[in-house]
């Protein structure tokens, strides 16, 4: 019995073969099964490629491509056990490993920045303008904001902070697009029972990018009814009178869907986000978050399109999308500051008789 057992410990490991998907797909299924085309594969890989190629004792080291294509199929299906069910030959316990590696490599602050960033510069700005005004006459506007809650599985700490007003747990994630469906800023690590509103106050946006005044004047946002009126966040009229109010509301409501279709997009894109990420903690799933928001605009650089037939939610419109609740303080308790300058705003852009 104890040579069998011996024999059984020397028993040479076998390895899967691996499936070299980079020269065995065409691009067309490069793109169906990892969001990114052959070059854009390698494109990611390069950003990330001196961490994953870390010296390793491990037999049969997974290359950085191989790193990459594993935690892309992760994204694009949400399903860790579709990552080895593809012939790429790690254990679900390398893969695992594997896409917490990548994507800590990822999301590192100096990657994101190079991919996710807000216009500054007057030249910036401009342009954003010149684009939004194109959709309905909007002027002003250099980015539409929204919130959107990712579902996560219910974590071991504060757990309740988690529960939003759908009662699930979520991360409510604060995005904002410009009118090309890039992501030009994204807050990913609030708990799902976090307001909007709040949100909005924390954030980089608020405290230095329009609070220092660092912007040329003249920029706005578009939001909801959930946020505040500021003189640069603009949101519509809740009973909006004939005339020009009206005329605001309907511009105002044709500009922000931009982010209603740029968040469904995203969700199209990686699947990951739209059901359970079953991943933790709460860190972790903030990492996947902000991975697939500059992954998305790296697809948008290239031109890489959705998969045709990609229907995160099957036609069904979006729980995200629906209009929030009333923010936590009344219309006549927000600062007025803001909703005067939205009337002054209004008189000047839309008094006319359309």
């Amino acid at each position: 019995m104890a040579a069998q057992e011996q024999l059984r410990l020397r028993r040479p490991r076998t390895f899967c073969d691996r499936k070299d998907v980079l020269n065995e797909l065409n691009d067309a299924e490069l793109i169906k099964r990892y969001r990114l085309d052959r070059e854009g594969i390698l494109f990611v890989t390069n950003l990330v490629r001196e961490t994953l190629a870390r010296p390793t004792a491990r037999n049969k080291a997974l290359s950085p491509e191989m790193k990459v294509i594993i935690t892309l199929r992760f994204l694009a299906t949400g399903k860790m056990q579709l990552c080895n069910s593809d012939d790429l030959g790690p254990s679900q316990q390398t893969v695992s490993r594997v896409i917490t590696e990548t994507l800590d490599a990822l999301s590192s602050r100096p990657i994101l920045a190079q991919f996710i960033k807000f216009p500054i510069t007057p030249q910036e700005t401009q342009r954003k303008k010149m684009e939004f005004v194109q959709i309905a006459g909007f002027p002003g506007v250099i980015g539409v904001i929204d919130g959107t809650h990712i579902r996560i599985t219910a974590p071991k700490e504060f757990e309740a902070e988690y529960v939003n007003r759908k009662r699930y747990h979520s991360i409510n994630t604060q995005i904002v697009f410009d009118a090309k469906y890039k992501i030009i800023d994204i807050v990913a690590n609030w708990p799902g029972a976090v307001h909007d509103a709040r949100i909005l106050n924390e954030s980089g946006l608020n405290r230095f990018v329009f609070g220092r005044g660092m912007l040329p004047d003249g920029c706005h946002l578009l939001g909801d009814s959930g946020y505040p009126s500021k003189k640069w966040l603009l949101t519509p009229y809740l009973r909006p009178r004939p005339g020009p109010q009206s005329n605001y509301n309907r511009c105002h409501k044709k500009t922000r869907s931009v982010v209603e279709r740029g968040i469904g997009q995203l969700k199209r894109r990686f699947h990951v986000l739209h059901g359970e990420i079953r991943v933790s903690p709460p860190a972790k799933v903030c990492m996947v978050i902000e991975v697939c928001a500059m992954l998305h605009n790296i697809c948008k650089d290239r031109n890489i399109g959705i998969p045709a037939g990609e229907d995160y939610n099957n036609g069904e419109e979006d729980d995200d999308q629906q209009p929030l609740e009333p923010p936590p303080q009344p219309a006549a308790a927000r600062p007025r500051e803001g909703l005067l300058y939205r009337d002054q705003f209004v008189n000047v852009h839309f008094n006319n008789d359309e």
